[in-house]
């Protein structure tokens, strides 16, 4: 099982950036895909996560920010991002639970300055 991130870059504060995550190499169910950062000097931490049933959850940070959804028909998530900020600088990871395994994308960098 392979996972795709792309869409990272810098955006100024106030900006907006949209990720996405494409599953491959996989025949089995994806139970939920979902989204994590890290910024430096920092443990990783979820921020967004979308079920099969399309349904989100979101920390308290991001939440009115941040929209994630799921094309199941391409094993595709996205993460729109909005109103970034600089807290929001990470890089962000993307992950899927296929039949109940969890798999780890590469990460992509996203900057936000002022």
């Amino acid at each position: 099982v392979q996972l795709q991130a792309s869409g990272g870059g810098s955006v100024k504060v106030g900006g907006s950036l949209r990720l996405s995550c494409s599953v491959s190499g996989s025949t089995g169910t994806i139970n939920l895909m979902g989204w994590h950062r890290q910024a430096p000097g920092k443990q990783r931490e979820l921020v967004a996560v979308i079920t099969n049933a399309g349904t989100t959850n979101y920390p308290d940070s991001v939440s009115g920010r941040f929209i994630t959804s799921r094309d199941s028909a391409k094993n595709t998530a996205y993460l729109q991002m909005n109103s970034l900020e600089p807290e929001d600088t990470a890089v962000y990871y993307c992950r899927a639970l296929v039949d109940f395994e969890g798999f780890w994308g590469r990460g992509t960098l996203v900057t936000v300055s002022s």
